[in-house]
């Protein structure tokens, strides 16, 4: 059958317009020569991104606090709480009292006659009396130790400083490693007095820790610092980059490099029960 020219050049209009269609939706030369590698280049890009993000968080990087990088938060004042003869919590804020270490919870002194007794108690016990007769106390900034904890000089409403107060009724000694000598004068007037620990016979705080420590009694919570924790509330509350509560205990994998900041809402727990009932979770690890 014979084709009108009419509809022979109807057909090559109609051509000719699909394949015009055809090169107008296509992107030009250079696009379509790099559209592939920046694609893969993304991608790439946001693996990495997630890697690193994974990373940090589970070795809790962001949280390890540099000395002289975290701003002065001030003093703090309030009710206070005692975790031992050297550390209070005030708010929700453990403070270690500066340059001085009192006897550890679980530590036992030799009274006159040669008897053990829980000095470490004996200590607090002293601690809380003195803070309960001159409400409240007023802790002024001194220093952020290595592990982002609190170091104050802190006073009662009356202004007795608290520990000068300690030191000079035996129930804590005078750290030369962190105070220079600053308590030596009521530690000699205790020592001479026979009052509190001088009463009888005693091992010092920092080198009872280091004998537990090579005994195997104690965890691997650091303890030549100060705030670092104590034998009896080892396990760290920590809050990871996305707000999640989280706890290690001692021999966990991540134990060792997860650091607490108290200024950031991170805690010390005694028991596992505490940690939960706080609102924490146990790692993983």
């Amino acid at each position: 059958m014979a084709v009108e020219p009419d509809t022979k050049r109807a057909t090559s209009r109609m051509a000719k317009s699909t394949q015009y269609k055809m090169k107008q939706s296509r992107p030009p030369r250079g696009q379509r020569l790099f559209r592939v590698p920046i694609s893969i280049a993304a991608i790439f890009v946001g693996l990495a991104a997630a890697a690193s993000f994974v990373s940090a968080d589970r070795l809790n990087l962001d949280r390890v606090p540099i000395l002289g990088t975290m701003n002065d938060p001030g003093p703090i004042a309030g009710t206070a709480s005692v975790v031992d003869g050297d550390t209070i919590e005030v708010h929700g804020q453990r403070i270690r009292f500066n340059g001085i270490d009192a006897p550890e919870s679980r530590q036992n002194c030799n009274d006159a006659k040669g008897f053990e007794y829980p000095c470490g108690r004996r200590s607090a016990e002293a601690l809380d009396g003195f803070l309960a007769a001159s409400r409240p106390v007023k802790c002024s900034f001194v220093t952020w130790d290595r592990y982002g904890r609190y170091v104050g000089d802190c006073r009662r409403a009356d202004g007795a400083s608290v520990a000068a107060w300690m030191v000079e009724h035996g129930q804590a000694l005078d750290w030369p490693k962190y105070s220079n000598g600053a308590f030596s004068s009521q530690q000699a007037k205790a020592k001479a007095s026979k009052v509190g620990l001088w009463v009888g016979s005693f091992q010092t705080p920092w080198d009872w820790r280091v004998q537990q420590i090579g005994d195997g009694q104690t965890t691997s919570a650091p303890v030549f610092a100060f705030g670092s924790g104590n034998a009896d509330c080892n396990i760290k509350g920590n809050i990871s980059v996305d707000g999640n509560r989280i706890y290690h205990v001692p021999g966990q994998k991540y134990y060792s490099v997860t650091i607490i900041n108290q200024a950031k809402g991170e805690r010390w727990f005694c028991s596992e029960a505490d940690a939960v009932a706080a609102g924490w979770r146990r790692s993983k690890r």
